[in-house]
C-alpha cells in the first residue's frame, strides 16, 4: 500500500542502521547493538547471499602459458548440469504462459482511511481565539488517507489474500479486476502478527489462482511475481528464489512471525499482497517487504503460511498465535563471551550449548512459569533446542493454554518448567 506518511520513519540516518520499507511505501528502521544484535523476539513476536548463476563458459588459466590473460583456447564450454534443471533452456515463453494464466487473477486493492489530526488544545481556548481569530492556520480536523496494493482470488466465490497492512483498519476497499470490473471489498479479517488479511467480494466464476507448496521451495528456482507497483497496473517482474526461511529480525520487522522467501524478483510500493509465483504458474509466496536502498533483494510470506492464516480469518475472524513472553537468543561461544565480558549485562553463562533467555516480559506466561533471564533452555517439549528458531517453532505449534515442557540449565543445574502458551498480545486485542 503506498502512503503519503512514512511507517515508523526517522528523518535522521544513523550509524549501523537499516531502513526497511514495506512494498506499499511505509517503512521501518533496524538498529544493530553490539551482543544484543542476534536476540529474537520471541515475546513481543515469536520471530522478531543472494544465489547467481554461472555463465556458460568456464575461463580457466593456462598453466603453460606465461601470459596473465586467458587465451581463446582455454574457455571450454560447461556441461549444461543446471539448465536441463530449468523449465526452459533459451526460450522464455513460459513467463508468458504464466501471465497469461494466472493474470487474471491477480487485482488491485485501493483503500482509504480517514484520520484526525491532532491539534493544539490552546488552539480552542476562547482567551486564545479573541487575540488571533481568523488567523488561526486553517488545519482540518481530519484527512483521508488512500493507499493501493494487490491481491489474488483464491477461489471462484470472491475471497482474495492480500497483506494485512494493505486493508487494516481502513474504511472503504476497492478491487478492481484485470478486466477493469470493479468491486466493493469486505475485510473478512486481518492478523497483524503474519501480515495476512482476506477481503471478499459478490461475485461467481471469478479467476482463481493455484496454490503451491512453499516448503519445496530451494534457492535458485525461478520467481515471478505480478502486481500494481506506484500505480502501474498488472506489471510482471521474474528473477529466481533467493533465499528461504529469512526470520522475522533478519528482514528487520521483529514483530512478524514469519520465515520469508527472499526473491531478487522486483518489489515495489503497490506490490504489497500479491503473488510470487513459480515456473509453473503456481502461488508460492506473497510479496510483502522491501529493504530500501537495496537491489534486489525483497520478501515474500510463504503460501503454506498465508493458506494457513486464511483460513483462520475466514473462519473465526482472527488467528490467535501462542507466544511465551521471552527474549533469546542463539547461545554460541561469541555469543557466551560478549555477555560474560559485558559488565552491563546482568548476564552471566555457563552452559556452551542451547538457547539463552535474555529478557522474560513481567507477566508473560513464561514470567508465571518461572522462567528466568539467564536461563539457558535445552529442551522444548520433545524437541532439542538446538537453536532459537527450533523453539519458536515448537511454540507456534503449541495451543494457548496447552501444557509445554521446559527443560533449563540454571546456574549449572537443571530446571525442570510448565509454561502455558498465552495468546499474542496485538493492537487489536
Amino acid at each position: 500500500m503506498q502512503t503519503k506518511e512514512s511507517y515508523l520513519s526517522n528523518g535522521s540516518r544513523e550509524p549501523n542502521n537499516i531502513e526497511y520499507n514495506f512494498s506499499d511505501g511505509k517503512t521501518a528502521k533496524s538498529y544493530n547493538s553490539s551482543w544484543q544484535k542476534p536476540v529474537t523476539y520471541l515475546s513481543l513476536v515469536l520471530l522478531g547471499a543472494s544465489v547467481s548463476f554461472t555463465g556458460s563458459y568456464l575461463g580457466s588459466q593456462n598453466k603453460a602459458s606465461s601470459q596473465p590473460s586467458i587465451s581463446q583456447a582455454s574457455i571450454v564450454p560447461v556441461t549444461p548440469k543446471l539448465e536441463a534443471k530449468l523449465p526452459i533452456t533459451a526460450d522464455t515463453n513460459f513467463v508468458t504462459e504464466v501471465v497469461d494464466k494466472v493474470g487474471p487473477a491477480v487485482v488491485r486493492i485501493d483503500s482509504s482511511r480517514t484520520v484526525k489530526n491532532d491539534m493544539p488544545a490552546v488552539f480552542d481556548d476562547p482567551f486564545f481565539r479573541q487575540f488571533f481569530g481568523s488567523q488561526l492556520p486553517g488545519v482540518p480536523r481530519e484527512r483521508v488517507e488512500q493507499g493501493t496494493g494487490s491481491g489474488f482470488i483464491i477461489n471462484s466465490d470472491g475471497q482474495i489474500l492480500t497483506n494485512a497492512h494493505v486493508v487494516d483498519g481502513v474504511d472503504t476497499v476497492t478491487v478492481t479486476l484485470k478486466d477493469g470490473r470493479t468491486f466493493k471489498g469486505k475485510v473478512l479479517g486481518t492478523d497483524p502478527v503474519t501480515d495476512v488479511a482476506v477481503v471478499k467480494i459478490e461475485a461467481d466464476n471469478l479467476p482463481a489462482i493455484r496454490m503451491g507448496n512453499s516448503d519445496n521451495l530451494k534457492p535458485g528456482e525461478w520467481a515471478i511475481a505480478i502486481g500494481n507497483p506506484l500505480g502501474l497496473d498488472n506489471t510482471v517482474t521474474t528473477g529466481i528464489i533467493s533465499a528461504t526461511g529469512r526470520t522475522s529480525s533478519q528482514v528487520g520487522v521483529p514483530d512478524k512471525r514469519v520465515s520469508f522467501i527472499q526473491t531478487d524478483a522486483a518489489i515495489n510500493p503497490g506490490n504489497s499482497g500479491g503473488p510470487l509465483l513459480n515456473a509453473a504458474g503456481e502461488v508460492v509466496g506473497m510479496n510483502t517487504a522491501i529493504i530500501q536502498g537495496a537491489q534486489g533483494i525483497g520478501f515474500a510470506i510463504p503460501i503454506n503460511t498465508a493458506q494457513r492464516i486464511a483460513s483462520g480469518l475466514v473462519a473465526n475472524g482472527k488467528v490467535e498465535h501462542p507466544y511465551l513472553g521471552v527474549q533469546m537468543v542463539d547461545l554460541t561461544p561469541e555469543i557466551k563471551q560478549r555477555i560474560n565480558s559485558d559488565p552491563n549485562s546482568g548476564l552471566t553463562v555457563d552452559e556452551d550449548n542451547g538457547v539463552l533467555v535474555v529478557k522474560v516480559m513481567p507477566n508473560s506466561p513464561a514470567a508465571k512459569a518461572g522462567l528466568r533471564a539467564g536461563d539457558v533452555i535445552q529442551k522444548i517439549g520433545d524437541r532439542t533446542a538446538a537453536d532459537a528458531k527450533t523453539v519458536q517453532q515448537t511454540v507456534e505449534d503449541s495451543r494457548v493454554g496447552s501444557n509445554l515442557q521446559l527443560q533449563v540449565r540454571r546456574n549449572g543445574q537443571n530446571v525442570n518448567l510448565t509454561v502455558r502458551p498465552g495468546a499474542f498480545p496485538t493492537a487489536q486485542q
